[in-house]
């Protein structure tokens, strides 16, 4: 019998969870061990793990917050993702993950002059074309988007894997294991129409209505979920891969 690897989850609010990826982690055997960052303990939050002691990858998902506030678990989670990126562990950060990944390994983070909200079309760049974890994706595609920050300097050694005209770094990779992404991969469409409520500013400056949001789900989620589902494969295939299993 084989111990199953174990993906730290980094969750920092009830909306911003798993979502497509987590269920694909689960269809390929991983443990999630999910944390409530955003929480105290006593309303079941729990805290950032003190080392990565039996933590195979760790995901870092979105959230209303940003780099540079004040946060209990925010240093403490960019440090984590630093000393995993360093040890080559799988590390995914999506939206504010993204953000702090960026920032943890040395990148910059700011605000934008106007928030990306809805779908907003993305292009692989000539390392994104090329990258495992992107094959079979669309060179331009339409994405889903919630942001008001965006990561202004990548990291240093990082490579540029996808942008948008309003946002250059859509999506970056630090070595062979960790990456970032600007967009929602991870949302299903139940997950997704919960957006211009939860983030009801980042809409309300970006301009995009409820009514204009239903028709671009009409118009684009098909193939969006079609797209992020090959991502979810690919990083539980190529990146989350189970090469630390030990027999029980």
């Amino acid at each position: 019998m084989l111990a199953m690897s174990t993906v730290l989850i980094l969750q920092h609010n009830a909306r911003c969870g798993p979502g497509r990826l987590g269920a694909t982690l689960r269809d390929h055997g991983f443990r999630l061990d999910v944390r409530r960052l955003d929480l105290p303990v006593d309303r079941g939050g729990r805290p950032v793990p003190p080392d990565l002691d039996n933590v195979h990858a760790v995901l870092s998902l979105g959230g209303p917050q940003n780099v540079g506030e004040s946060h209990p678990w925010l240093e403490p989670e960019m440090t984590l993702l630093a000393e995993a990126t360093g040890r080559g562990l799988p590390v995914v950060g999506v939206c504010l993950g993204h953000q702090i990944l960026a920032a943890a390994l040395g990148g910059e983070v700011g605000p934008m002059d106007t928030p990306e909200a809805g779908f907003h079309p993305v292009e692989l760049t000539f390392d994104g074309r090329n990258d495992t974890l992107l094959s079979g994706v669309a060179w331009k595609s339409s994405q889903f988007e919630s942001h008001g920050h965006e990561v202004t300097k990548l990291p240093d050694g990082a490579a540029l894997l996808a942008s948008s005209p309003a946002c250059k770094v859509q999506a970056f990779r630090v070595g062979h294991r960790a990456y970032g992404f600007q967009y929602h991969l991870e949302c299903d469409r139940e997950m997704a129409e919960s957006y211009p409520s939860g983030d009801a500013g980042v809409w309300e400056r970006a301009g995009v209505s409820a009514d204009q949001f239903r028709a671009q789900l009409d118009d684009h989620y098909e193939m969006f979920a079609r797209l992020a589902d090959r991502v979810c494969v690919n990083l539980a295939t190529f990146a989350f891969t189970h090469d630390h299993l030990t027999a029980v």
